[in-house]
């Protein structure tokens, strides 16, 4: 039982002692209608026969790449992953980490901006080796067509990104030099 098992591992891990992001692996999949595997060897069975795919794999890769779909296929403890640009896993947390960052509504940038706030915190990056959620598909929203289509939202949303890198800069000094200097090479 999924709320059984990431219970288990938050005692485990002794999250409340401890400034880690447990990341759940995603996947989607284009049916409407699936029955959702059982385990984690069946999840890979249907990901293996093509009914299912690493999250936006097609679309954005670097928004789940980090979690590392490959080493996650065998392996049975939690491992740490490392912070890279565009990352945007689901994670739990303890209820105490920084907030979302209430700039980033509607399309665009809000898990980008919240898992580099942790990063910045020092929050341990471990993805759970036996959790896993599937994404279903559904008629795009609202703010993504805008986003789509407005080259103003567009425009807004690079503005408040900067905001959001020069307020990292002030809350953790040099430390954050990283993500601006990850951002500009991009």
């Amino acid at each position: 039982h999924p709320s059984y098992y990431h219970r288990n591992s938050i005692q485990q891990l002794e999250l409340p002692q401890r400034k880690a992001a447990l990341i759940v692996p995603a996947f989607e999949t284009l049916h409407y209608r699936l029955t959702f595997p059982k385990s984690k060897a069946e999840l890979l069975s249907m990901l293996d026969m093509g009914s299912l795919y690493t999250f936006r794999y097609h679309v954005w890769p670097k928004g789940h790449a980090p979690t590392d779909y490959a080493k996650w296929r065998t392996a049975t403890v939690p491992y740490r992953v490392a912070w890279q640009p565009d990352f945007e896993p689901y994670v739990v947390v303890r209820r105490d980490c920084p907030r979302y960052d209430q700039r980033f509504v509607g399309f665009g940038w809000n898990k980008v901006s919240h898992i580099m706030e942790l990063d910045a915190q020092e929050y341990e990056l471990l993805v759970l080796p036996n959790a896993f959620m599937i994404h279903m598909p559904h008629a795009p929203s609202f703010d993504i067509s805008k986003f789509r289509l407005s080259a103003a939202y567009r425009g807004c949303l690079q503005t408040l990104r900067e905001e959001f890198h020069q307020d990292l800069s002030r809350r953790y000094g040099a430390a954050a030099l990283k993500y601006l200097t990850a951002e500009r090479s991009l």
